[in-house]
């Protein structure tokens, strides 16, 4: 396991490889916003909260290299990213994932809820989502979640 860390100019190329092979959401990838776990020199984990114009944050970009999966690191970055921020936090995640997610205090919503830049942004890439839950019904199905205070752990 590695050690926790805020981003550095450095880490851009890393964290966007790390996004891409996880076949996440590659936009909006602003290193300032990353924490990042190191082991040696090697980036093997990243998370950011990305904050939009009208206030709405965003828990997005979790993602561990293959080789490290399993040993705690995602949500290493989960409770570093929490602990710095206060109020509502969105995220989007596949249907599955939303038990991992609920461990932080997370909670489902229905889409219709959302609103101001998230329900912009969501709208946006809703395409994307649409074209996913045709070709993998299952294992894509996406849901939206909020946290509503502080961590619940």
């Amino acid at each position: 396991m590695g050690t926790l860390r805020s981003a550095q100019a450095s880490d851009q190329k890393a964290i966007t490889a790390i996004i891409r092979a996880a076949h996440i959401n590659p936009f909006n990838l602003n290193w300032q916003r990353f924490i990042v776990a190191v082991d040696g020199d090697k980036l093997v984990g990243v998370g950011q909260i990305k904050q939009y114009k009208d206030g709405c944050r965003e828990l997005s970009s979790i993602a561990v290299i293959p080789a490290c999966k399993h040993q705690g690191i995602a949500s290493q970055i989960i409770t570093a990213l929490m602990e710095r921020e206060k109020g509502t936090i969105h995220l989007f995640c596949q249907e599955k994932l939303a038990d991992f997610y609920r461990r932080f205090g997370y909670h489902v919503i229905p889409m219709q809820e959302l609103t101001g830049d998230v329900a912009r942004i969501h709208s946006l890439g809703e395409w994307f989502i649409v074209l996913l839950a045709r070709l993998f019904p299952k294992e894509h199905a996406i849901i939206a979640m909020r946290y509503d205070g502080d961590i619940q752990q």
